[in-house]
């Protein structure tokens, strides 16, 4: 069967895809019916289950990977799916392979890079504080993405957004007076790492039950607590971590408790703002073709961006 990307309009379709996000709607004569995107490691397609019902929305649930039968049509110039049949797929029967998208970044050189900046910190409770959750998590640290669908959404994503975000961090901290380094560092590394308690999944990641009702930044604030306490830590580095934890999201819109109070917490919220903000447009702009618009990105307010001529 031919991978998303290589889909035609007209044709018959049959096999394994993994279901991205679900919205439920209603037509002109109160039918419901289901939103689904689907996906494989070449990209995502929309799809549509008409007359759906109580059974299909524990079937098409985010996470799941199922077999599906369906009718590739153009609408208003993009290809969907119409569903014409679907079923669940046993975990021991899933073709991993299919859905895990590599890095772009070669592991071991990304591993470099995170062990290079985990070095580079010389606060001992820092330092603590960052062993601690590295061993915690160093299975998950190595394989886990960033986001379920928006951004660094691939294999080892949370690596490549921590990573480039200490490389901006380490750029950014020598152009302001007395920024702590280390403490900005650490929170940089740190800031996601509840994500890795938010998500499971086998192939792509859905929430937790912790994750839904307490979400990565609560989480991983009473975990640095907790570390202190361990440790015995009773300097000011775990109280200034778990702000900006707690602050890295700017507001509460977006799920921040508190603003960020300090510069290392400005700093930390802006470069995780930047750094998914740009994955984002990159990822909306890769297949657009010069001199042609996108989609609405929904993630950036529904704007349409804009792909230059080339030189």
């Amino acid at each position: 069967m031919p991978m998303i990307s290589e889909f035609l309009d007209g044709q018959r379709v049959d096999g394994q895809f993994l279901v991205g996000n679900v919205t439920k709607g209603t037509n002109n004569f109160g039918a419901t019916y289901l939103t689904i995107e689907l996906r494989d490691s070449s990209g995502a397609i929309s799809a549509k289950k008409w007359d759906s019902s109580e059974e299909d929305e524990l079937l098409y649930t985010t996470g799941n990977v199922i077999f599906v039968e369906a009718e590739v049509l153009k609408y208003k110039d993009s290809l969907q799916l119409k569903i014409l049949s679907a079923k669940l797929v046993d975990m021991e029967e899933i073709d991993i392979t299919k859905f895990v998208k590599a890095p772009p970044i070669p592991f071991e050189e990304l591993w470099q890079k995170f062990n290079y900046y985990v070095g580079s910190i010389k606060d001992p409770d820092c330092a603590k504080i960052l062993a601690y959750f590295i061993k915690k998590y160093d299975a998950k640290l190595r394989v886990y993405p960033a986001g379920v669908t928006v951004h660094h959404e691939y294999a080892s994503g949370l690596l490549v957004h921590i990573t480039t975000m200490a490389k901006i961090a380490d750029y950014l901290a020598p152009l302001y007076d007395d920024i702590n380094r280390d403490v900005l560092l650490t929170g940089v590394l740190l800031h996601d790492f509840g994500k890795m308690d938010e998500f499971e999944g086998p192939v792509v990641y859905r929430y937790t039950l912790e994750g839904r009702l307490l979400g990565h930044i609560t989480m991983m604030v009473s975990e640095i607590r907790k570390v202190a306490e361990k440790e015995r830590i009773t300097s000011e580095v775990p109280l200034l971590l778990e702000h900006m934890v707690l602050s890295h999201h700017g507001d509460a819109e977006f799920g921040s408790p508190v603003a960020p109070l300090t510069k290392e917490a400005m700093l930390l919220s802006l470069i995780d703002n930047l750094d998914s903000k740009m994955v984002i447009t990159c990822k909306a702009l890769e297949s657009i073709k010069p001199g042609e618009f996108s989609a609405r990105v929904f993630p950036l307010d529904g704007r349409t961006l804009y792909q230059p001529l080339k030189k």
